[in-house]
């Protein structure tokens, strides 16, 4: 198969001179190219290579958003194993124990010995799909480590005294019942 040059001459469109010259002038630029050492820039390549970059950008963003949503599924699940095998039951109580959870009062009814467990801090609440747990103090700890939004931390003892407070030589009861 000639080249399209050939064909034009073939054809009478171009004459041989014209034909000549140009083709000496494309040799000029590629060996001017070749000297000059100036990468010739493809922009199809550069193109393609850009969205390639992106695409490789993209990819890694939606991998490190799945990670991150497998490692919370997988910290849910532990949270939820370490409290269906350690959990302490609550006994049959009439005993109201209140606590805050969320920034609400909430109540769990227990008996006289596990509400000792709870006031001493031996057992801790822990909120898990809108029931209330207890577990021991240890386990409270293991899943705090991973969600301290779900372990109810126990009322702090020791509250700073007030300078001004005219009731400050009056202790509260521990088992004041409201």
């Amino acid at each position: 198969m000639s080249s399209l040059q050939d064909q034009l001459l073939k054809a009478g469109l171009v004459d041989s001179k014209k034909a000549k010259q140009v083709s000496k002038e494309k040799r000029k630029q590629q060996k001017v190219a070749k000297k000059s050492a100036q990468p010739q820039v493809d922009e199809t390549k550069a193109a393609a290579q850009l969205a390639r970059a992106e695409k490789a950008a993209r990819d890694r963003a939606l991998n490190a958003e799945r990670d991150a949503a497998a490692q919370k599924k997988a910290i849910a699940a532990q949270i939820k194993q370490l409290v269906a095998t350690n959990r302490q039951p609550k006994g049959n109580g009439d005993i109201a124990y209140n606590f805050t959870f969320d920034k609400k009062i909430k109540a769990i009814y227990v008996t006289e010995a596990v509400r000792d467990h709870l006031v001493a801090g031996r057992l801790v609440i822990v909120g898990l799909d809108e029931q209330f747990e207890l577990v021991p103090r240890v386990i409270a700890d293991k899943i705090a480590e991973r969600n301290a939004d779900i372990v109810v931390q126990p009322a702090a003892d020791s509250a700073p005294a007030d300078e001004d407070d005219p009731y400050a030589d009056y202790q509260i009861p521990d088992d004041l019942m409201w």
